[in-house]
């Protein structure tokens, strides 16, 4: 990574259900070309094994940066319910 400028880019999280009950957040990432294909490999499986992301799309652009599109699923919890209390 010598020589490199900028990190990639990443914007907010955002919320989306694509079937009824299963809900995903998605962060969108902008690597620049200067990064080689092993250097963003290494960071994309660092991401999914540290924070729970899976790759959902990844675009490669005219001018070489790739825009990556990363999902995890979100798991929520019940709120028990308690009778005759």
């Amino acid at each position: 990574m010598k020589g490199m400028t900028r990190p990639p880019v990443a914007t907010q999280p955002r919320r989306r259900a694509l079937s009824p009950g299963v809900e995903y957040e998605f962060e969108k990432l902008v690597i620049s070309r200067e990064f080689s294909r092993n250097v963003v490999t290494k960071m994309l499986v660092e991401r999914a094994e540290r924070g729970g992301w899976e790759l959902d799309r990844v675009r490669l652009s005219p001018d070489g940066t790739r825009r990556v599109v990363l999902r995890r699923k979100i798991i929520r919890q019940r709120r028990p319910t308690f009778f005759g209390f």
